[in-house]
């Protein structure tokens, strides 16, 4: 079973099954490595069976052809759902998705970056090319008319790599009072001059979504041509961007006790931040430490994570329940997070948002995205050893050691 969960991770022998058995001897051999391969491996032929096809009988190319069909069939029915015309545009689809997350009941909160201090940095540091491709005389205009949300994703197009560097040479110098409880939000700036000016990146990078997780924010930015799946896409895209900006904001809370605040949210906001915990020799990702206490609510420790962190922030919202309300045939996609069939040695991912990106993207087989069903088997293996008693009364012992003031 170890080998199956080392094939879908693309993970390296023998390191992969020391560590494994490494975790089982610590965590009182709960046998979660056999009991996770056989979850996935009894839900993906359950999938499977429900495409049509023979779990027994089915090939990787078949799988993955079956599934495109799949998504091709569900993105008319979402863009049904969300109202969107036949003859639409592809920016009319992302103002459709925009306006149907601004709507979603579900908790926004995050703890970001104040207006007032993005604008200040901002100032300090203009975006001077950004600013003359959108057409301002003025840094003042600029900053009036735009959301600074909208000039970092402008900044991301256009400005070089040494502007960026600067530029976050400032975070070393916030402080706790340079940030605020706010919702988040999910910007389309689709101005004629936006469009135009949004092709040539967009092109290049192959995505116009966009999130700064210090500022609560995501950014689509307008997309010209036509691109197949892409309602399904863009919304699951938002979605986990929102994922991560709860992530940082409830990181970010907590380490308000820090003097050295800033240099943590300078690093925090452009790479993933890992704790002072370890699980098979390996820092725990906070990612992974949201989504513990998201699903084990009853394992959270006031001790730990109060009072900056209440309950409350540490939330996540998986995207393909969130599809799911709004068209309910897209139930087929949920708890396919973490499935995947292993052919010929090599994973074919399940995985709705890899699923999408490979059918938007026209990837051949040989091709295909994998990426996120790795991360997630990952996260759930982890989390799996981190249920039981004795490692997360030793994860716990090394947060609250972590979280100190120092």
């Amino acid at each position: 079973m170890t080998r199956y969960l080392s094939q879908l991770l693309g993970a390296q022998e023998p390191g992969f099954s020391q560590s494994i058995a490494q975790l089982e001897r610590a965590a009182g051999l709960p046998s979660a490595d056999i009991r996770l391969s056989a979850d996935i491996m009894q839900k993906t032929r359950q999938k499977i069976a429900s495409l049509g096809l023979d779990p027994a009988d089915t090939t990787g190319p078949e799988l993955y052809s079956a599934l495109h069909e799949r998504l091709k069939a569900d993105e008319a029915r979402v863009r049904s759902a969300l109202g969107v015309a036949a003859d639409a545009t592809p920016n009319a689809v992302v103002a459709h998705v925009q306006q149907w997350v601004e709507s979603l009941d579900i908790s926004k909160e995050c703890y970001a970056l104040k207006t007032s201090t993005a604008k200040r940095l901002l100032k300090k540091k203009p975006p001077k090319v950004a600013m003359k491709r959108l057409g301002y005389r003025s840094l003042e205009s600029m900053l009036k008319h735009e959301h600074p949300a909208q000039l970092y994703a402008a900044a991301m197009a256009w400005e070089s790599p040494q502007w960026h560097k600067s530029f976050r040479d400032q975070y070393a110098r916030l402080q706790p009072a340079d940030f605020e409880a706010r919702p988040m939000v999910v910007l389309f700036p689709h101005t004629k001059r936006w469009s135009s000016l949004a092709g040539e990146f967009v092109a290049q990078a192959k995505q116009n979504v966009l999130c700064f997780k210090e500022l609560g924010a995501v950014v689509l930015l307008p997309i010209e041509a036509h691109v197949d799946g892409q309602a399904i896409a863009t919304l699951l895209l938002v979605l986990d961007h929102m994922n991560d900006i709860r992530a940082h904001s409830s990181y970010a809370k907590l380490q308000q006790v820090k003097p050295s605040f800033g240099r943590i949210i300078q690093q925090s906001s452009s790479s993933e931040p890992y704790t002072a915990a370890q699980l098979a020799g390996q820092p725990v990702p906070w990612k992974m430490i949201q989504r513990y206490y998201a699903r084990f609510a009853h394992a959270y420790h006031p001790e730990v994570f109060e009072p900056h962190v209440q309950p409350e922030d540490l939330q996540w919202h998986e995207g393909e329940d969130i599809l799911a309300r709004l068209e309910p045939s897209l139930q087929f996609w949920q708890e396919t997070q973490n499935l995947g069939l292993v052919y010929d040695g090599e994973p074919v991912s399940l995985n709705m948002l890899d699923v999408a990106l490979s059918y938007c993207n026209q990837l051949s087989f040989a091709d295909r995205l994998v990426h996120v069903v790795r991360g997630n088997v990952w996260h759930e293996l982890m989390m799996r050893y981190l249920h039981q008693s004795n490692l997360e009364e030793a994860v716990h012992r090394q947060l609250s050691s972590d979280l100190m003031p120092g």
